[in-house]
């Protein structure tokens, strides 16, 4: 079985995160190691609190799953400091995985900035270059492209410069006021559209997080990048169809994909 490494914070609600990573990735057929980036007091309603282990502690967890497990693939996910931010560029530059997955997690859907700036500009320089595939939504490609994103055009065009800018694979998420839940893959100066039907679920808590690990997961199983996206992009298509709700008590955060992994890996095949 391949090893899959997560590189996030952890979601004590259970619907995003390292939480939703692991979960993803143990139902796309890979061994989900991790090494966690924040603790996070978190249910369906919203974010109470965050708790940011010290850059030496995440070097710590990162060196001990690679000294034994050697993971073929790597996702990073939501980093809010420039300290974790540069730990994590330098253990990758040492150990060097296979597959890097890099979420872009800087900007809620809200439009509202989730990362300092600070911390963006880490990101560019420490990160991004040594990603496989950057998987960020349209916000966080308009912050990436400094300019707004309002067609299909823009879409392409954003995808390929922030491509090249990295000279990495890029999937824009659509979804955000732009297209029916159509995602862009730019891969090798190709661009190739995923289309999709937006689904009515309000569980959509921790999608990017899913998407992101069925892709890693996908790349360690030694599928091409494309078929990586496709099969990662069927995966939470399917878990979204299956309207998993878990409850009157649950808020707008509550998520589905995760828990219904085995209706999407069935669907899948």
């Amino acid at each position: 079985m391949k090893i899959v490494l997560t590189i996030a914070g952890s979601d004590s609600g259970g619907g995003a995160g390292i939480q939703a990573d692991i979960k993803t990735m143990t139902m796309n057929g890979v061994f989900a190691a991790s090494a966690i980036t924040a603790l996070t007091a978190q249910n369906t309603t919203g974010v109470q609190g965050i708790y940011e282990v010290t850059p030496d502690f995440l070097g710590r967890q990162i060196d001990s799953v690679f000294s034994d497990l050697r993971p073929e693939a790597v996702k990073i996910g939501m980093v809010a400091s420039s300290g974790l931010i540069r730990v994590i560029g330098e253990k990758l530059r040492q150990f060097q995985p296979k597959w890097i997955v890099v979420d872009p997690v800087m900007v809620a859907t809200s439009g509202a900035r989730l990362i300092e700036e600070a911390a963006v500009e880490t990101l560019c320089r420490e990160l991004f270059p040594l990603a496989d595939i950057l998987t960020p939504n349209v916000p966080e490609a308009e912050v990436l492209w400094e300019r707004p994103i309002k067609t299909r055009e823009d879409m392409e065009a954003a995808a390929r410069e922030i491509g090249e800018r990295f000279a990495c694979a890029v999937l824009l998420k659509g979804g955000h006021a732009v297209n029916d839940a159509n995602d862009l893959l730019y891969e090798a100066g190709n661009l190739r559209w995923f289309f999709g039907k937006r689904i009515p679920n309000p569980n959509t808590h921790g999608t990017g997080c899913t998407l992101s690990s069925a892709i890693a997961a996908n790349l360690a199983k030694g599928f091409s990048m494309e078929e990586s996206v496709e099969r990662a992009k069927a995966y939470i298509s399917g878990a979204l169809a299956a309207m998993l709700d878990l409850g009157a008590g649950a808020g707008p955060m509550a998520h589905n994909f995760a828990l219904s992994g085995v209706f999407a890996e069935e669907k899948q095949g």
